[in-house]
């Protein structure tokens, strides 16, 4: 079995597990053991539904930035 999420002495942060080197590529990301460790915490802390939340935020804001950048661009090209 997998093992647990280590909290740090206090329980205030989340203590990963480190790799040296970068990942080169999407499926090495997902399986570095720091994002492991993170979607392990999201398991079994039973957070799936505010992480998505959460994410979700993320996207929409990027979305609006990303938008206004593009009209922004738009405006000076003419």
């Amino acid at each position: 079995m997998a093992e647990k999420v280590k909290l740090s002495d206090d329980g205030s942060s989340i203590d990963f597990v480190q790799s040296d080197s970068l990942p080169s590529s999407i499926k090495k990301f997902r399986q570095s053991p720091e994002i492991e460790g993170f979607y392990r915490f999201i398991f079994e802390n039973d957070l799936q539904r505010e992480a998505h939340e959460i994410l979700e935020k993320i996207i929409h804001r990027r979305k609006v930035e990303r938008n206004k950048l593009k009209v922004k661009k738009g405006i000076t090209k003419e």
